[in-house]
């Protein structure tokens, strides 16, 4: 990070883009390698966050591309423990040592979490899977508003003094609010921050005008902006989205440029990753190694990705580990110089 370029989480590295094929069910049978352990009981897929979000959907989408695809022998059960910012849900990963038969979703705020309220949690408590996607963020304002662009509505916060503007996001000292500071660093303004449980509950408040914008996920927000609700003003990510099929009658994720584009040079994106408890063996991490590459071979999970606009690096192994490890420090600096972090 630079004084004159106050970003918030640039890619730790730049792999490819994932080419996905769309393959058969009967094809990706077929392929199924002959695994020396597979889950003999339900898994417990746990999302730390709340229902109706990023993280809700996206498990419940791979609990349904595996039924749908059968690539499972055994069924998979989504359950939320979203308490303490997440920190139910990773503690109770971190107890579940040796457990197979359980694994979590993650966002950034696997580095967040335990930064911002002090929880006996670090993400080398778990055993990492992969790194499914990275997950964008847009700055939305209602559709009835006056602002058709960023600096557009940047300059009306201005002009309203401090603490005059509501930005919803959610949770506390999170990923939404670490991008509300980056803002408010780089245009000189601020907000009220107001937060929620989840990114369907935030949309649903910008919807009804009880706060003035918010930095939800592409996902979060496409069935708003969709029907015409809400609007787009910029994405926090040093590229555009390269989704070009139109999502309104007038617009794509493509249309949607950049905040730096916009004069407001923040930008962030967040990990959708899986990971298992720890003590786990070597066969049991590569079992769901390859079942997440499945199910990002679906068809179903490719047009999950352009829906949702999300950026689809994905990585494993060493490469996923240096890149937990490179975020981790960006984050503690971020949370740091945005007095987040818990003083031990």
């Amino acid at each position: 990070m630079t004084e004159a370029s106050p970003s918030f989480l640039r890619r730790a590295s730049t792999p490819a883009r994932v080419a996905f094929t769309a393959l058969t069910t009967a094809a990706l049978a077929a392929a199924a390698p002959a695994w020396g352990w597979e889950p003999a009981k339900p898994v417990e897929f746990v999302v730390p966050a709340g229902t109706g979000g990023g993280a809700d959907q996206m498990a419940r989408l791979i609990q349904g591309i595996i039924v749908k695809h059968k690539l499972m022998k055994e069924s998979m059960v989504v359950i939320n423990k979203s308490g303490g910012a997440g920190a139910e849900g990773f503690l109770d990963i971190k107890g579940s040592k040796g457990n197979p038969h359980k694994i979590v979703i993650t966002l950034s705020n696997l580095f967040t979490t335990p930064m911002a309220t002090g929880v006996p949690f670090h993400w080398k408590d778990m055993t990492p899977v992969s790194m499914m996607a990275l997950d964008q963020f847009v700055l939305w304002v209602n559709a009835q508003s006056p602002y058709k662009t960023a600096s557009e509505y940047v300059a009306a916060v201005k002009a309203a003094g401090a603490s005059k503007f509501k930005m919803g996001g959610t949770g506390s000292k999170q990923e939404d609010q670490i991008i509300t500071v980056g803002l408010e660093k780089a245009t000189g303004t601020k907000f009220i921050y107001v937060p929620f449980k989840g990114g369907g509950e935030v949309a649903v408040q910008l919807v009804g005008n009880h706060i003035n914008s918010t930095v939800n996920n592409p996902i979060e927000a496409v069935a708003q902006w969709r029907s015409g609700a809400l609007r787009p003003l910029c994405v926090f990510d040093t590229d555009r989205m390269p989704y070009s099929a139109k999502v309104t009658e007038t617009q794509s994720w493509a249309d949607i440029p950049t905040c730096k584009e916009s004069g407001v040079s923040t930008d962030y994106v967040m990990l959708r990753g899986i990971f298992m408890a720890p003590g786990v063996t070597p066969e049991q991490q590569a079992y769901y190694v390859d079942l997440m590459k499945k199910v990002r071979e679906t068809p179903d999970w490719k047009d999950y990705m352009e829906k949702g606009a999300f950026n689809t690096t994905s990585l494993t192994g060493a490469e996923f580990q240096k890149w937990l490890e490179g975020a981790e420090a960006t984050h503690k600096a971020l949370m740091t110089e945005a007095g987040f972090i818990v003083a031990n």
